[in-house]
Formats: structure tokens, sequence, C-alpha cells
């Protein structure tokens, strides 16, 4: 069996069993512990591809449900999912019993990150794609990076791997750490380069506001060492205003004038889009302006860890992205369906723009299902509409789950689409995928755009709708 670092504090355990094991990273650090000759199991109440796929394809056993029965016997590590809550019947037997936990991000920064250079990508936008980039971009450099990704980059094999080189490169949660620990998950990281991509307000069943939100990434912050660096996003205020008293050197990157690490000439070119950094000509193979940004802080970041800027360049120009984000699961009847991860009226609003460019003329609809903590709640009640009204046509499903939030703090599903049709854009609200297939299905023309908006199954719509016959 492999054995965590020198470095660590505690001896390294036999086993490991996951508490919500199909979290994006809780099944990537759980891929990864079996790749390193742990025993991994794991359960969860929902089970769902491309997550539950990959872990059957890793030879881990998922439990269904959380039981009492599922917990193993003897010296095993408990790591319990934020999403794990009191009176969870298996959390609450580990309890009784009086077993070891740990949350996921003790579980790294006990066993794995100690004496190595952590490179922290955070944000409330673009996490995923910016640290797939920096860590393909390293490993294109043969650097060999451990990295951790909230996602299934298509460079690199999995999620999470652990390699033999210094270097962690884990995507930086702000969301909370567990039931037992509300502080966000990237404080635990012991971060040397954090990147700062944008600030909005989000996750409102755990931030009261924008100054909230703020406040924590000021902590993560604090905690730079002095050798260190901050890359922060020179066009966003909000972030700017966090880094304000880094004791660590901060770098601006971004389009502003006054930004250290400028972007220029940016032109789309179909599917890529080609700019200037550091005197340098990338091309990237991915729409959207606010996937250049993503890219420039991968590249500001690399280049700060001294890897070539030519060697840069050729990561980008092939760099294949991450699933679930603007991914294209096929085509129907002519009909082009596409995946994305989008569940920010911000991030729909870029992506949508992003799909103009990537399809020129060609009619777009958006399909939306309210399924995050924050959409589920009637925070973005006016922002959804203005984003989602950039699309040719729109369809909302049923708030999810929406017995869990209280009457008055839901979100209208019918008013978003009142609104979106108030914009002149044909709108609808439909309870589930079925009934949003059934009803599109007719509208449907050769050559249309149907993008998929969900950081959930959405009752297998895109399955749905690639099986449509004519």
């Amino acid at each position: 069996m492999a054995t965590p670092s020198a470095s660590s504090l505690a001896a390294p355990p036999r086993a490991f069993h996951f508490l919500g094991i199909c979290g994006t990273a809780m099944g990537a650090v759980a891929a990864m512990l079996r790749d390193e000759g742990y025993t991994v199991t794991g359960s969860d109440e929902s089970v769902y591809p491309p997550m539950s796929t990959f872990l059957a394809d890793k030879g881990i056993a998922i439990q269904p449900g959380f039981k009492p029965e599922n917990l193993p016997a003897g010296d095993v590590i408990l790591v319990v999912g934020n999403s794990v809550k009191r009176g969870n019947p298996e959390l609450e037997a580990a309890l009784e019993a009086k077993r070891f936990y740990l949350s996921l991000p003790e579980t790294l920064k006990t066993y794995f990150l100690r004496n190595t250079h952590n490179l922290v990508v955070t944000g409330t936008h673009g996490k995923t794609t910016a640290t797939s980039l920096l860590a393909w971009i390293f490993e294109h450099a043969g650097k060999k990076p451990s990295y951790l990704i909230g996602g299934l980059p298509k460079n690199l094999p999995q999620g999470c791997k652990k390699q033999a080189g210094p270097y962690w490169i884990i995507e930086g949660d702000e969301y909370d750490t567990a039931y037992f620990d509300k502080r966000s998950k990237f404080l635990h990281y012991l971060p040397e380069l954090v990147i700062i991509n944008n600030l909005e307000f989000d996750h409102a069943d755990i931030f009261d506001d924008l100054a909230a939100i703020q406040k924590s990434f000021s902590h993560l912050v604090r905690i730079v060492p002095r050798n260190g660096m901050v890359l922060v996003n020179a066009d966003d205020a909000n972030a700017l205003a966090v880094v304000k008293e880094s004791p660590a050197p901060i770098l601006e990157v971004g389009f502003s004038e006054n930004a250290a690490v400028r972007i220029h000439d940016v032109q789309a070119d179909g599917e890529s889009q080609h700019f200037r950094l550091l005197d340098t000509r990338f091309t990237l193979p991915m729409s959207g302006t606010f996937n250049v940004r993503n890219a420039a802080m991968a590249i500001a970041a690399a280049h700060f860890y001294r890897i070539p800027l030519p060697e840069i360049a050729e990561a980008v120009a092939a760099f294949q992205g991450v699933r679930r984000r603007q991914e294209i699961r096929g085509e129907v009847r002519g009909v082009t369906i596409i995946d994305d991860f989008g569940h920010h009226p911000t991030a729909m609003r870029e992506t949508l723009q992003g799909l103009r460019h990537r399809f020129p003329h060609r009619r777009l609809w958006a399909l939306f299902e309210p399924r995050s903590n924050t959409t589920r709640r009637a925070v973005f009640q006016k922002d959804l509409p203005a984003a989602l009204a950039l699309a040719d046509g729109a369809f909302v499903a049923q708030v999810a789950a929406l017995e869990q939030i209280p009457p008055h703090e839901r979100l209208n599903p019918e008013q978003v689409v009142a609104d979106i049709k108030a914009a002149g854009v044909p709108a609808y609200y439909e309870p589930n995928a079925e009934a949003i297939v059934a009803r599109l299905n007719p509208l449907l023309k050769p050559g249309d755009v149907v993008v998929v908006f969900s950081n959930g199954g959405f009752g297998g719509i895109h399955q749905k709708l690639l099986a449509l016959k004519d």
C-alpha cells in the first residue's frame, strides 16, 4: 500500500470510506486514493453518471443510500462530504460509535499537502476550467503535478491524481468544509499561490451577502506566505477589494489598462480564440471571453513557476476542456445537444454569449434546472430572466427539492418564464425533464443548438433529447 508523504502528522490509514462519495471533489479524491493503493468504499443517495460510472471503472463500490451497515469495520478513516448533515443515519451511527472522521479538505491537508508547492484556484466562476488548464500546462511541461479538480478534465485521466512532482494544483471552493467546519474549503489547502478569478454573490444557503464571501476570501489571502503570489482579476472590483492587505505580492491580470499582465488583441475564430499575453500569442480552443481570462490566469501562474512561454502556448493550444463545460453530448435530427454545469446567472450569460460566437446564425435554446442551493432561492429572481433571455428560446424546470426551501424564499420559475417572455423571447415552464422534452420536441429544427444548464443530472434530459426520433 502507498503511504502519505514523510511530512504527514499521522500514520497512514489502511482504508477510507466516503460519505457522499459522488460529489465531484469527493469522487475525484476517492479515485486518487484507490490509485495510491488504499482500500476505498463509499455511499451516496445521488448516484448518476458521469461520476457513478467513473468510480465503477475504478473498482470502487458505491452503496446507494446512507445506512449504518455501510460503515466498514476496523481502522478506517471516514471522509464526510459537506452535503452530509446531522440526522444522516450513516453519520449518526459513526458518531455514536466514536468513529474517526475527517472532512475532505482535512484529509488532503493531513496526508498530502505539507511541504509541497500548492497552487489554489478560486473565484465564483471558471474555477474548474482554470484549474484544469493550469494542471495540464504543468503536465505538458513534464512537471508531474498532483491535482484536485472539481470536474473531469479531458486532457487528464481523472479529477484528482497524486504524482511525483512537488506541485499540487487545487480547485479552491469557497463553500463550507463540512457540517462540523463552516469555514471555506480553500482555507485548508496551505496555498503558496492563489488565483482569484472573480467574485460575486453565491451560496445563499451559507453566506448572507457579498461582504461575507469577501471576508472568507480575505482570510485566504492572509495565509499566503510572503514568498508566494496572489493573482487577481484586474477587471473585478469585488476581487480587488479582498487583496488590498495581502502579505504576499499581488499580480493583476485582465483586460484593464492597469493590469500588470494585460490581455490584448482577442480574436474569435470559429471554436477557438486568439489573444496576446506576456508578449506571446496564444490560441485557446474554447469560446467565450470569460475563458480567455481563465486561460490568462493559468498562463500567468505557470509563468510564475518559470515554465517557458512557448511550452505554455503549446499546452493552451492543445487544451480540450472539461466535461460538462460547453460539452457537446451529441446530435439528433441536426440538433446539437450541449451540456453545461452553469447554475449562476453570470455563468449562464457568458456561456450563452460564447455559444453565439461558436454557433453563429443558429437558433439557441436554453434549458435550466434550478438545482443549486442559491438558484432554488429567490436571490436571482431578476437576474435569471436577463441571462436566459440571451437565448432564442428558454425552458425552466420546477425548483429541485423545493420542499427544502420555505415557500417565501423559493425561486418562482413561472415568474422567470413570464419575465423572459416580456423580453420578447419564447419561454416555457415545465415541471420535469420529460415534460420539457415533450414540449420542446415539435419546436426543434435542424441546425438548432440546445444547451442544458444544470449542476445535477436533470432527470437524464440529455439522453432523452438524444433519443428523439423523427
